[in-house]
């Protein structure tokens, strides 16, 4: 799922670097994301179960205001998802209000549901049922990564990547990440841990832990 402003041109080098190694990835097709309009509100919930119908649990990677749909989905249909993995998401504030895309989201706003609850910030909800990883970047430059991060919980885990928000989909150590999340089985989840070899993409302290809730 593509971020603020932008549409599944942002995720195609992901997604076929994904599909070159052995996954089935499919973009939003929902157009340019310009925030929870009811069109695209009804849009991830059609296109989440016509997946989910096609090939049984999915998992569902998304960037910035992407990653907050999709773990809104993954609330409201635990059963159809294996994990969720989000890409400098702020889900700890809901939206974007709080960030240097605030002014161009406000002026869209007039498109967007009322009454959402997906506006009621992460940190005073019940946790997700399925594992959660968020990749986030200390530089962000459009979100403060400290709103990116998960609380401690049995299946959840914050991997701090260098880089940009705009570059996170292009960014070789959050690809990694992805793909080491997808090939995991659900049932033997553990926490990302790098390899030697590749510590040099990842920051010392490549972990934040927040305490649980």
């Amino acid at each position: 799922m593509p971020g603020f402003l932008a549409d599944d041109i942002s995720t195609a080098p992901l997604r076929k670097t994904l599909d070159s190694l052995g996954h089935t990835t499919y973009g939003w097709d929902l157009g340019r994301n310009l925030g929870p309009t009811p069109e695209i509100l009804d849009g991830i919930v059609a296109r989440l179960d016509d997946l989910s119908y096609q090939h049984g649990e999915i998992d569902i990677i998304g960037w910035s205001l992407g990653g907050i749909y999709a773990r809104e989905l993954a609330r409201v249909a635990p059963h159809t998802i294996r994990q969720v993995i989000t890409l400098g998401s702020p889900f700890q504030i809901g939206t974007p209000s709080d960030s240097n895309a605030s002014a161009a989201y406000r002026s869209l706003s007039h498109l967007h549901a009322p009454g959402l609850e997906m506006r009621v910030p992460a940190y005073v909800r019940e946790p997700l049922e399925v594992p959660a990883t968020s990749i986030y970047t200390r530089s962000d430059g459009v979100v403060q990564w400290h709103h990116c991060l998960n609380h401690d919980e049995e299946h959840t885990e914050n991997v701090e990547v260098y880089g940009s928000h705009c570059g996170l989909g292009f960014n070789l150590a959050a690809l990694i990440v992805v793909a080491d999340r997808l090939a995991q089985p659900t049932e033997r989840w553990m926490p990302f841990r790098v390899r030697r070899s590749l510590r040099g993409l990842f920051p010392t302290a490549p972990t934040y832990r927040v305490p649980a809730a």
